[in-house]
């Protein structure tokens, strides 16, 4: 990772509105850093950052790793020693360049059986494609396994989300636990997604209720009919209001993490 970037992984349980949360990220920070090179990468099977951003994928890292493994698998060991040499190439070709910022998808799980060298090597690949930006924002799918696993050992903020429910937020502190096993990461934080309001303000009770243990919270955002209505429509948030909920939570969670 090059020494300034700044890799802002977003996690917690599944219905949480992980992806919601990462794509508005991207848009505060192409909006607050126009000059700065910035990434998204998604690490969710389900692809969902992509409609959300706007951004057509035809190529993912999986896409990628599947025909370098198939090849294997015919016993073509030359030709897939050449698809190694090119897979740099060919993960930057499957970068998509979007208005301010760049995108790509990892895709599906890992299939089974394991080819551990071929994928140790995609790793170092996207590492080395990391390096050339200054910000990169990780919607990754539930837990945090996959996305060390997968694209990276290193983040410098952790961004764990829940909703009001005690399922989330114990989800997010078992996240936090195996982040300090498995990742290294510099800052972590919490932000409460989707909870109950009356008339967009959130009651001190409900605060209260929220059991997120020793995890600071970052930003309450109330349930907000704007980013439910672009989510049905597979609108781009990037038009979304900026006096919309989602989009000051996500603000106050950056600063409170001095992102932005």
């Amino acid at each position: 990772m090059a020494e300034n970037t700044k890799v802002l992984a977003v996690s917690g349980k599944g219905g949480v509105g992980k992806t919601s949360i990462s794509s508005v990220m991207v848009k505060v920070l192409v909006k607050a850093f126009p000059n700065k090179k910035i990434l998204a990468i998604d690490a969710d099977p389900a692809v969902g950052l992509s409609t959300a951003l706007g951004v057509e994928v035809k190529t993912t890292i999986d896409d990628i790793r599947k025909e370098i493994v198939s090849t294997v698998q015919d016993g073509d060991t030359k030709t897939a020693m050449e698809l190694l040499g090119e897979s740099r190439y060919r993960i930057f070709d499957a970068i998509v360049e979007s208005n301010g910022f760049s995108f790509i998808a990892i895709g599906r799980p890992e299939a089974a059986g394991c080819y551990c060298k071929i994928n140790t090597y995609l790793k170092e690949v996207i590492s080395l494609v990391k390096d050339k930006f200054d910000y990169v924002v990780i919607d990754g799918e539930a837990g945090i396994e996959q996305i060390n696993r997968r694209v990276m050992e290193k983040v410098t903020h952790l961004f764990l989300v829940t909703d009001s429910s005690k399922k989330g937020c114990q989800v997010i502190q078992t996240i936090k636990g195996v982040a300090d096993s498995l990742v290294m990461y510099e800052k972590i934080g919490v932000i409460a997604n989707r909870i109950p309001s009356e008339n967009g303000t959130i009651s001190e009770n409900v605060k209260k209720a929220m059991d997120t243990g020793n995890l600071p919270v970052l930003s309450y955002i109330p349930s907000d009919s704007t980013m439910a209505e672009f989510d049905l429509m597979g609108k781009n948030v990037f038009f979304i209001p900026e006096e919309s909920s989602i989009v000051k939570g996500v603000k106050e969670a950056l600063n409170a993490l001095e992102i932005i």
